[in-house]
């Protein structure tokens, strides 16, 4: 019961906060994302602003499907700015313990600098000890 008054909660003020053109811009951003010479299968990219650089907004995300990302397509644009890129890897292949599939690599995070404005970016995840 608790679960589903947290969800309601949670859903009220997400509809909330997206009410009205209030609040930081957002932009957009598109690209392809590789590991091991490879488009990446699946997954999800994460822009967080970077907290520790002196940077907040809101947080932009994307899914990742043959190896391609695009907030514009069922995610959420990026603040522009001082930001950590986090990106989550998977084979594409549902399994029961796993929706989007196998890891093919742990999370894998950097720093960078996103324009404010729509752009396109490429990213190559480095193997680690796989």
């Amino acid at each position: 019961m608790q679960f589903k008054a947290a969800a309601v909660g949670l859903l009220a003020a997400s509809l909330l906060a997206g009410c009205g053109d209030s609040g930081p811009p957002r932009y957009h951003l598109a690209g392809k994302v590789t590991f091991r010479g490879k488009p990446v299968p699946a997954g999800i990219i994460y822009f967080d602003p970077d907290l520790a650089g002196g940077h907040d907004g809101p947080q932009g995300f994307a899914s990742i499907k043959d190896g391609a990302f695009d907030t514009r397509s069922g995610g959420q644009g990026h603040a522009g700015g001082k930001c950590v890129v986090r990106i989550f890897g998977t084979d594409g292949i549902p399994a029961p313990e796993a929706n989007m599939g196998k890891n093919l690599f742990s999370e894998y995070a950097l720093n960078v600098e996103l324009p404010t404005q729509d752009s396109t970016k490429d990213f190559v995840v480095p193997p680690r000890g796989r």
